[in-house]
């Protein structure tokens, strides 16, 4: 191989390795301020004692499976996958939220590189509720702990 093909492949390879790290969207964080994150375990517990489950995934990921009960309140994000997003750019009906502001409620999505559970969390803290369960591990954790589902 001459020296101009190297190059060629070398430059391809770089551009394809910018473009996948680009779609890769960053893990959410472990903790989330003014929310207790919780596992399914604990997740099941908090919705058998009567916690309000919230599905923010889209409509479609909720018609076919989700945690049974739960409630569907899809966040549609448009900011940026991290920390300091604009929840400006996004939506979230708050007012399919439970009405009392101190009831207990647990968000989930799809864990991992899924961001709707972590923001729709943060809107809500900021919104007022006190008692916000933030499952991380989501529907993959609740399915793979053998628990219930619709």
């Amino acid at each position: 191989m001459n020296k101009r093909e190297c190059l060629k492949w070398v430059s391809a390879f770089a551009l394809a390795m910018g473009l996948s790290s680009a779609v890769l969207a960053a893990e959410t964080p472990a903790t989330l301020a003014g929310t207790k994150v919780v596992g399914a375990a604990e997740a099941k517990k908090l919705l058998d004692s009567g916690a309000t489950a919230i599905d923010t995934r889209v409509a479609a990921e909720y018609a076919e499976k989700t945690i049974k009960g739960a409630k569907s309140v899809p966040y549609k994000e448009k900011s940026a996958k991290e920390v300091g997003f604009d929840a400006s750019q996004d939506q979230f009906d708050l007012s399919k939220l439970p009405a009392d502001k101190a009831a207990p409620m647990v968000l989930f999505c799809n864990a991992g590189e899924c961001w709707k559970s972590y923001k729709g969390s943060t809107v809500a803290v900021k919104a007022g509720y006190t008692k916000v369960y933030w499952f991380r591990g989501g529907l993959p954790e609740w399915v793979a702990a053998g628990l219930p589902t619709q």
